[in-house]
């Protein structure tokens, strides 16, 4: 797989966790690429499906809910570098 320099931002909420997040822009992604929208949307599209694939949705949800709970704000920044996917998860 390539890198891919397209990051995604998620910013998950106590009620909408990271991984429900990340399925609704796979879904948004795809139907707008279906609807004939290109350019970065595929790159964008495989960045979302390689984060679902790779990642425990378990320890995601409780490294943010924790800070979430807090009434922090997380972000959550996706990307694929040297063929794997990565994340980065900040905290205000």
């Amino acid at each position: 797989m390539k890198n891919i320099p397209v990051p995604i931002e998620i910013y998950p909420r106590i009620d909408d966790c990271i991984e429900t997040q990340a399925k609704r822009l796979f879904k948004e992604f795809s139907e707008r690429i279906l609807q004939g929208e290109d350019g970065v949307l595929i790159d964008k599209l495989e960045v979302v499906r390689t984060f679902l694939a790779t990642w425990d949705f378990n320890i995601l949800r409780a490294e943010s809910e924790r800070h979430l709970a807090a009434g922090r704000k997380v972000k959550f920044i996706l990307r694929v570098e040297n063929g794997k996917s990565e994340y980065e998860m900040k905290v205000d």
